[in-house]
């Protein structure tokens, strides 16, 4: 299990890192060396948006590419899957597929990872109840 785990990882990593770097190769005009929903780059413009997306992006891939602080990468990259899947669902369907696997990858480690994450589904932290 671990070892699909890290090579859901490197997986995920690989995707992201390559994504966003391919995001700022249009940005700075290059034509894109993977696949791209033109709907996609459309909605997020050349500008301060594109940027920080890919940025997330890129520093979060590599996070999971050196397993460090992965439940961070993976927290951060949450709310790009989900906007990536329903970007996908309900606008352009064309890299639907690609879509469902990130989402995929992303909950796989997410659940390998899921201790991690009991702090952040506490109703009342530590730190409100007065213990440090």
């Amino acid at each position: 299990m671990k070892a699909f785990i890290r090579i859901a990882e490197i997986l995920l990593g690989a995707i992201f890192l390559g994504a966003g770097l391919n995001g700022y190769g249009v940005l700075f005009g290059f034509e894109p060396f993977a696949p791209t929903s033109p709907a996609a780059m459309e909605f997020l413009g050349n500008g301060y948006l594109l940027a920080l997306e890919k940025g997330v992006e890129i520093i979060a891939g590599f996070l999971l590419l050196i397993r460090r602080f992965v439940p961070l990468a993976l927290t951060v990259l949450a709310g790009i899957v989900v906007n990536i899947l329903a970007f996908h669902i309900f606008v352009d369907s064309e890299l639907l597929a690609l879509a469902i696997l990130v989402a995929f990858l992303e909950g796989t480690i997410a659940w390998h990872y899921r201790d991690s994450f009991k702090g952040l589904l506490e109703s009342k932290p530590n730190a409100a109840k007065g213990k440090f």
